[in-house]
């Protein structure tokens, strides 16, 4: 049994803690260094298996330093925290428009799964009404949201961090939003 499968069926089954204790999966792995009330990093093992396309528009904006000094514009307690608006959402500009923009790379067709639910520390692309809307903003679950199971494409798993992520500020904007200072991908 390949690495990335047994790690994946290891993840299907554990416990938020383990997931958490992890410090590398089998990748590519999203290092992102966030600044703010959740100082910290956040690693997400992205799953190119799950979502080929998805998963190869996230690293190729990561190695552009497009994710760099963007905000978490649109935190909801106890359901997601959401990121990834390069046109929008970086930090010290105008954040009244953070959470409608993307970047300058195509729409990205849905590739839903059913193999995989969102549970907490599921890393999903946002989107717009269209399925097939999704570029390059993502949003990390707080707990179990397994109702947007088949209509939002999952590309990773928090493996590290969530203890970060848990204290990133809520509002839609909030008030004083975390940002993502650096984004990186380790292969």
């Amino acid at each position: 049994m390949s690495r990335k499968l047994i790690l994946a069926a290891a993840l299907a089954f554990a416990t938020p803690t383990f997931a958490q204790e992890a410090t590398d999966g089998p990748g590519p792995n999203l290092v992102i260094e966030v600044a703010g009330a959740a100082n910290g990093t956040v690693v997400i093992d992205l799953l190119p298996d799950v979502a080929p396309q998805h998963v190869a528009q996230i690293v190729a904006l990561a190695k552009e330093g497009a994710y760099d000094n963007v905000v978490f514009h649109r935190v909801i307690d106890g359901f997601m925290a959401q990121t990834g608006d390069v046109a929008n959402g970086k930090a010290g500009g105008d954040l009244s428009m953070a959470g409608t923009g993307g970047s300058d790379k195509p729409d990205l067709p849905a590739e839903f799964t059913d193999k995989l639910s969102f549970q907490r520390g599921v890393v999903g692309m946002a989107r717009a009404q269209d399925p097939n809307s999704a570029n390059s903003q993502f949003f990390i679950t707080f707990g179990d949201a397994s109702f947007l199971d088949g209509q939002y494409t999952i590309v990773g798993n928090v493996i590290s961090g969530m203890d970060v992520v848990d204290k990133i500020q809520r509002g839609e904007p909030p008030a004083t939003p975390d940002v993502m200072t650096k984004v990186t991908v380790q292969e």
